[in-house]
């Protein structure tokens, strides 16, 4: 009775993405101008890509023209995927090579289920799709996930090494500023100073908002948002605040250095006493179990006598 449940379900399931995909809904206004917003906002991206980053992921293929469908369906239900993308900004992949390895893992778990129902026929386990079906199933939805989890877990830690690029940049600016420079002047000679790819989407930024006409901050702030990175956003905001004071400005960036130095130094402190408690319970556990292998033969011989 489940695994025809099952089934009808599946079945169900097929014939409904099939009826939407040969008649897929009328996007309305919005979601029509957010699809164009996007598709500028791409193009855009690419462009900045292929001129600043060359080794910004490629996809091709069958995986490409997936990736791509993937993309256009999203952007047609107006679909912003804001903290996705800022990931992927930060770790340089695409954002259809991400969709298309999204799609593709749960798929290739799904197909599978008949591989598994033969398997189990040949070890004699009987020849019931309901356990293959739920088995493929279970795969089908860790794999789902699972890009999310590296994805989440790559950006956390590059965005902890930019906010440590970004308190040694304020350092550099402030000297700039304190050796005469202007903001704008002092905000591009330290980021032709360090090298690493955070000073080089630094350095980009400024570069193309000198291109652009935009100000520093303002390149900054963008980025900031792009990558989902708070430092950069207040740091554009203070800029913009206090761009015209030269001193207020020194004495501002020092300070947010200084504050992001203690920061960083209480981060590494904690995950330091982290790990000091992980060991100590693991050194716990085995004082533990070499006292059960010590007091064992003696008690079970007090049990027998």
């Amino acid at each position: 009775m489940t695994g025809a449940m099952v089934a009808g379900a599946i079945i169900g399931g097929g014939l409904y993405l099939l009826v939407r995909a040969l008649f897929p809904a009328r996007p309305g206004l919005a979601a029509r101008m957010a699809a164009l917003d996007a598709a500028r906002r791409r193009d855009l991206e690419e462009a900045q890509a292929g001129r600043a980053s060359p080794t910004l992921e490629r996809v091709g293929g069958t995986r490409a023209k997936v990736g791509r469908e993937l993309v256009r369906f999203c952007e047609a239900r107006g679909w912003k995927l804001r903290s996705i993308r800022a990931d992927l900004a930060i770790t340089e992949r695409s954002l259809e090579g991400f969709l298309a390895t999204k799609f593709l893992l749960p798929s290739a778990a799904l197909l599978f289920i008949p591989v598994l129902v033969a398997w189990f026929t040949l070890l004699g386990l009987g020849s019931s799709v309901q356990v293959p079906a739920w088995v493929g199933l279970l795969f089908a939805l860790v794999f789902f996930f699972l890009p999310d989890m590296q994805l989440r877990q790559e950006a956390q830690a590059r965005r902890q090494d930019f906010r440590h690029v970004v308190g040694a940049f304020l350092d550099l600016v402030s000297m700039n500023l304190a050796g005469g420079r202007g903001v704008p002047e002092a905000l591009m000679t330290a980021s032709n100073v360090g090298e690493g790819w955070a000073m080089h989407r630094i350095r980009d930024a400024l570069g193309n908002a000198r291109i652009t006409g935009q100000t520093p901050w303002q390149a900054l702030g963008r980025l900031g948002d792009d990558l989902d990175v708070a430092e950069l956003r207040d740091l554009a905001g203070a800029l913009a605040l206090v761009a015209d004071d030269g001193a207020q400005i020194r004495k501002s960036l020092a300070a947010r250095a200084a504050s992001m130095r203690s920061r960083e130094l209480s981060d590494l402190e904690g995950k330091a006493g982290e790990r000091s408690q992980s060991m100590l319970v693991a050194q716990l556990f085995l004082c533990a179990g070499f006292l059960i292998f010590l007091a064992y033969p003696a008690l079970m011989r007090v049990l027998a006598s």
